[in-house]
């Protein structure tokens, strides 16, 4: 693995009792829901950039 460009790494989900339920502006649900899209998208271009240099290593 290439130290210059580490895999990503998923967020930490929010424990049980971390939400109030009083419906905050920025829930911390609504907050672990956009860390783990943006952790998607980047897990999928890391992946894509991974797989690429691997196939070019391997005629």
């Amino acid at each position: 693995m290439n130290d210059d460009d580490p895999k990503p790494q998923p967020p930490e989900p929010p424990g049980p009792d971390d939400c109030c339920h009083s419906g905050c502006t920025y829930c911390v649900d609504d907050l672990y829901q956009e860390a783990l899209d943006k952790y998607r998208a980047e897990l999928a271009a890391w992946q894509a950039r991974h797989s690429h240099a691997g196939a070019s290593r391997h005629p």
